[in-house]
């Protein structure tokens, strides 16, 4: 096992910033898209089920898209501060790395926000700026243990695609299932945000910050669980990318199996 290397490692912590920003720009235009009033979508898809499905396969689309893109080859595409914290409990992530990854993440995803604010306006309001709140009726608790559950199931199948090297590069596929049913089904109930950098932006120009810290608390919670029975079962990850492309170096831990091919990093 090679083991992940510490130090300041800009390209990657810049890749991950351009990701989680092109995550929310992507992800937030096709919720406004959808769902804002007068939508040509919803003239054509008048059901709210059929809307949420599409949107869930736009918004996990679009972390797919980055996964496999140069920069998210480069940093390994988590684009959630959830995901990189799960890797770092594994030990695949340095503690530089979980740093400079997080605040990147942050960054990137008010970033992206910003881009969205300014392309769609008042459309975005229209749509609580793409918030991430409990539904009618659901209490704080319950929400943050379905973000938690949920979060889990994110990182667990992850963990399951990148634990065998025939399967890794698949794994942008995935979770780009796994995330369009999430949001199918649990958009009503939490808004099915599985990410900190996700709902930080939204939620801060909606002024619903006071549950915000559901939305970290349920994820990374999620994220630990996941990775604590990854580690009770010893279970062998094989990289920490969502695309493990051996052209692109990595600091972040890896296999021999997945270095075998990969190009030497100073």
């Amino acid at each position: 096992m090679h083991p992940a290397k510490g130090g300041l490692h800009w390209l990657a912590w810049a890749s991950e910033f351009l990701g989680t920003a092109l995550l929310l720009f992507g992800g937030l235009s096709a919720v406004t898209l959808v769902f804002m009033p007068g939508s040509p979508v919803a003239a054509r898809m008048p059901s709210v089920s059929v809307r949420l499905l599409l949107t869930g396969v736009l918004f996990g689309g679009t972390g797919s898209l980055v996964a496999v893109s140069p920069f998210g080859r480069l940093s390994g595409a988590h684009i959630n501060p959830a995901i990189t914290f799960a890797f770092w409990i594994t030990r695949h992530v340095h503690r530089d790395d979980l740093a400079g990854y997080v605040a990147a993440q942050l960054l990137g995803g008010l970033t992206g926000f910003g881009a969205v604010y300014l392309l769609w306006g008042s459309r975005l309001s229209a749509v609580h700026f793409g918030r991430t709140v409990p539904g009618a009726g659901v209490a704080l608790p319950a929400a943050l243990l379905i973000e938690a559950g949920m979060t889990a199931a994110l990182v667990g199948l992850i963990f399951f695609f990148v634990s065998r090297p025939n399967t890794a590069r698949w794994t942008p596929l995935g979770t780009w299932a796994l995330v369009a049913m999430l949001v199918w089904h649990f958009a009503p109930i939490t808004g099915t945000s599985l990410n900190p950098a996700r709902t930080l932006g939204p939620n801060w120009a909606a002024g619903a910050l006071k549950v915000y810290w559901v939305y970290v608390a349920g994820p990374l919670g999620g994220a630990a669980l996941a990775a604590a029975v990854a580690r009770l079962f010893d279970l062998r990850l094989h990289t920490a990318r969502m695309f493990d492309d051996p052209e692109y170096a990595s600091s972040l831990a890896h296999s021999n199996e997945m270095a075998a091919t990969r190009p030497r990093s100073g």
